[in-house]
């Protein structure tokens, strides 16, 4: 008998690091991964581009959306962030966590019962004395309120992960401002397994997309992610057009190459529901 409980002391020590280093975010995020398997539709382009869209009036008519919605919330609410351990599952947690907090805020708060055309519909461009849903302090982990804004810039992309070395500019094309001009929004989460396939996968994909990189003659045109935030992608690669030479697919880097001058392309603000996507009419 005490051989056995010596046993069962080492299997338990041995067990316990694993179970503490576990990725927590499948787990977490089963609510809100139903929501990404049953609603978000993705739509391969020619030459590995992509696009995707999600079915929000479909969710609405989901008898258990505002189960999912509440479920994933609270356990939002009751989450410490301290908990998180190491960049892959920090960085796939805080993604996971913007993307969430927008397709919730979209099927949650909809004027006179109707969905927003554009999320600028809240506030901001289109009425300035309200603040946009970018601003808004609406969104809470472990009893703190936070900001979209704040999440994508001061944590993901903010000083202290930088410091840490964990900053990563192609974060830009995993977070979803749930708009056709964004990145696509994909139909499955963000783990520290996957992460790095993921953002290696979303940044290859979107310059394979004429929605966010296209060359004509010695024009480059691309989103205009690469005007607001020109300091993230020069700080990863040294220019913007070496960020894509990096990132993109070898035919696509290869046709940057030859280029001269950088257009950029007009911001498509309107809604991601798959109605608004010519592709996938």
């Amino acid at each position: 008998m005490l051989g056995y409980r010596r046993l069962s002391c080492v299997l338990a020590l041995l067990v316990m690091p694993a179970l503490a280093w576990a990725d927590i975010n499948a787990g977490f995020y089963k609510s809100y991964q139903r929501l990404l398997t049953d609603y978000v539709v993705e739509q391969a382009m020619p030459g590995d581009g992509l696009v995707s869209a999600f079915d929000y009036r479909s969710a609405l008519a989901d008898n258990g959306l505002q189960k999912s919605l509440m479920d994933q919330q609270a356990k939002l609410q009751g989450f410490d962030p301290d908990a998180l351990n190491g960049r892959e599952e920090s960085v796939a947690f805080w993604i996971n966590a913007y993307n969430f907090f927008m397709v919730a805020q979209i099927l949650t708060e909809r004027p006179d019962g109707e969905l927003v055309s554009s999320v600028w519909d809240y506030g901001g461009r289109v009425n300035p004395f309200v603040d946009s849903v970018f601003e808004r302090k609406s969104f809470v982990i472990g009893g703190r309120a936070y900001s979209l804004n704040e999440i994508e810039k001061e944590i993901l992309l903010g000083d202290d992960y930088a410091d840490k070395g964990w900053k990563d500019a192609r974060v830009h094309f995993a977070v979803n401002c749930a708009s056709v001009g964004c990145p696509p929004l994909r139909d499955t989460l963000y783990t520290a397994e996957n992460l790095e396939d993921m953002l290696t996968e979303n940044t290859r994909r979107a310059f394979s997309t004429e929605r966010h990189l296209r060359v004509q003659g010695e024009a480059l045109y691309v989103t205009e992610l690469f005007k607001w935030y020109e300091e993230d992608f020069m700080e990863a690669s040294g220019s913007e057009i070496a960020f894509i030479q990096e990132w993109a697919d070898p035919v696509v880097a290869n046709r940057v190459t030859g280029t001269e001058i950088i257009k950029f392309i007009d911001y498509d603000w309107t809604l991601n529901s798959p109605a608004n996507f010519s592709e996938l009419r």
